[in-house]
């Protein structure tokens, strides 16, 4: 269905219009398309940008007009059907439509403009232009005393200025009662709207939302931060694709959730994802990295420094950060760390030399020494990682990079040494197609290691 772009498909996808299987079509789609994706993006940001705008009614009064007016073009058309056809639409009906549309816009503004507030200025020169003969004399009241000007008379006009001063057993008056009800009701009462929320249960410990302790469930609104303290854990459902189990000594934020993305923050702390959803749809931020779910379950870490570490049990993770981007499967891990950003995957069981190596080369700037310990160690699972290192290594060394992945996975049809040595983003694109398989194969075919040191 869709084998270019979904672009035209994407504000029914946004408002959750289309079928299921559609929807999950087009979620699949937009994972690996850049263009469909940076298209949703602008969707969802013109939607948010959409609901600040202010809501208002119309009053019944401007229907009625409305509704008199097209009456009144109904009748004039009925009357004049002998003549023009009732199935022609010349100028005579362009004319009265335009003619009803200049009566509803001009309607609008009017009531627009009547219904406006009005500025303290404006009230205060429209009772000055209008002043009452009973206004004229100042009115006692207990706590407050009329201003008076310079020679210490009350200003002879018509609206009496007041100050109020505090009273020291003031009180507050009743409430004012319904004429319709005998309960009694406030004036002018504040609505404030509840803000989507998510169910979070105490696994152990005194877990709080904000200020206050959970002790058996609670809501985690949007905005609300998660804490745990060393004795505490918690689990929140993240709305109906899964939930997050929240370790102790940590911090996590709902950051946003709606039918086409769910997100949270975590700050610092330790926190395990089992999520069954469309790709994209549960992101998780982190000081160093955002946590792209693909369909899967895995742990995430964030140090107090900021650092992070993403060991995937089931499906997929992507991290991304400034257009880079990790794939991360099932039984492979990625480190993270802010102002250097991603690292490069590799599955939990590779050699503890690789791992070594990879975490200098990453973050330590290990270059070709830490390179040459990666290739002697690399065996043929370790697939993964080489081809993410083709896109991180300089140019000059890429070409040995590429003769050890090609020795363990060929190259498919259509990808070049001379197309993946210039970074050919379809190249590269087929290849890690190729190589999905071999990531996943159990038990570790354990191939004998191919020393590939510069010096030979």
């Amino acid at each position: 269905m869709f084998k270019k772009h979904v672009i035209k498909n994407l504000s029914a996808y946004y408002h959750d219009e289309l079928p299921a299987e559609d929807a999950r079509r087009i979620a699949t789609h937009l994972d690996g398309c850049t263009r469909c994706r940076a298209e949703f993006e602008e969707i969802k940001l013109g939607a948010s940008l959409a609901k600040l705008l202010p809501q208002s009614s119309a009053p019944q009064s401007l229907w009625n007009e409305i509704t008199t007016a097209l009456d009144k073009q109904d009748r004039k058309n009925k009357l004049s059907g002998s003549i023009i056809p009732a199935q022609a639409f010349g100028w005579h009906r362009f004319a009265a439509a335009t003619v009803v549309l200049l009566l509803v816009i001009g309607l609008g503004l009017a009531w627009y403009f009547m219904r406006r507030p009005q500025t303290t200025e404006q009230v205060a020169s429209h009772q000055t232009t209008q002043p009452r003969q009973e206004s004229e004399q100042t009115i006692p009241q207990k706590g407050v005393e009329p201003v008076k000007n310079d020679s210490g008379e009350a200003p002879k006009t018509g609206v009496t200025i007041v100050k109020t001063q505090p009273e020291k057993d003031a009180v507050f008056p009743p409430a004012v009662k319904s004429p319709d009800s005998s309960n009694p009701v406030k004036s002018n009462p504040t609505l404030t709207p509840s803000l989507p929320a998510w169910q979070v249960a105490r696994l152990a410990g005194a877990p709080k939302v904000g200020a206050d302790n959970i002790t058996g469930t609670g809501r985690l609104a949007v905005g609300e931060w998660l804490e745990t303290d060393a004795a505490s854990r918690a689990k929140i459902e993240v709305a109906d694709i899964g939930q997050v189990e929240i370790e102790p000594n940590s911090r996590v934020r709902l950051v946003t959730t709606r039918a086409t993305q769910h997100r949270l923050e975590l700050a610092r702390g330790r926190m395990q994802a089992q999520i069954d959803a469309p790709p994209r749809l549960f992101i998780v931020d982190t000081p160093s990295a955002v946590a792209v779910d693909l369909g899967c379950a895995y742990t995430l870490e964030v140090d107090d420094a900021g650092r992070s570490i993403l060991h995937v049990t089931s499906g997929w993770v992507a991290l991304e950060r400034k257009g880079r981007e990790s794939i991360v499967p099932a039984g492979a891990v990625c480190m993270t760390q802010p102002g250097i950003g991603l690292g490069t995957p590799y599955f939990a069981d590779s050699t503890p030399a690789l791992r070594e190596a990879l975490a200098k080369f990453d973050f330590q700037n290990g270059g070709t020494a830490s390179l040459n310990t990666i290739l002697a160690e690399a065996e043929s699972y370790d697939a993964l990682t080489l081809w993410h290192l083709l896109a991180r290594v300089n140019i000059n060394e890429r070409g040995r990079v590429y003769d050890a992945l090609a020795d363990y996975i060929a190259p498919p049809a259509g990808v070049t040494r001379a197309g993946v040595l210039r970074l050919n983003k379809k190249m590269l694109a087929l290849w890690k197609e190729e190589l999905i398989n071999s990531w996943f194969e159990e038990p570790r075919s354990g191939k004998t290691k191919k020393a590939r040191l510069s010096s030979k």
